[in-house]
């Protein structure tokens, strides 16, 4: 097993780079879970059922025109693509492409720091998870 650091993490969305302005990214995969627990058993009964997940990323803000306010806020309730290349970019590398559905951009300005912007999607559809 090879350790890899996070620091080459690209992330583009709807075809924008935004690797720049990101310095943290979350993908979250998940199953629905059934019940089909029968009569006569003492504990539930599980199965897996449809696959959903998450996506979120946030970083330091910047207001110019490639920055992550002018490129996400008018892509909040529309579904897009996400590209994720966790090791960077380079060939031979992974690649994770998925639509998203842009649910929510946030801004945090505190007092003694930057100014800090995050945005969450929800995965709609498979993770198609290629080579470069």
């Amino acid at each position: 097993m090879a350790f890899v650091h996070g620091k080459d993490t690209y992330i583009s969305l709807d075809g924008n780079d935004l690797s720049t302005f990101t310095n943290t990214s979350t993908l979250d995969q998940e199953s629905d879970e059934h019940d089909v627990t029968t009569y006569g058993k003492d504990d539930y009964v599980v199965t897996g059922g449809l696959l959903k997940g998450a996506f979120s990323m946030g970083g330091v803000y910047d207001d110019t025109a490639s920055g992550p306010k002018a490129v996400i806020e008018p892509l909040i309730r529309t579904v897009v693509t996400l590209i994720r290349r966790a090791e960077g970019t380079g060939a031979g590398l992974p690649q994770e492409s998925v639509s998203v559905l842009v649910k929510k951009y946030t801004e945090t300005s505190p007092v003694a720091d930057m100014i800090t912007w995050s945005c969450e999607m929800t995965k709609s559809d498979a993770i198609t998870r290629t080579t470069q």
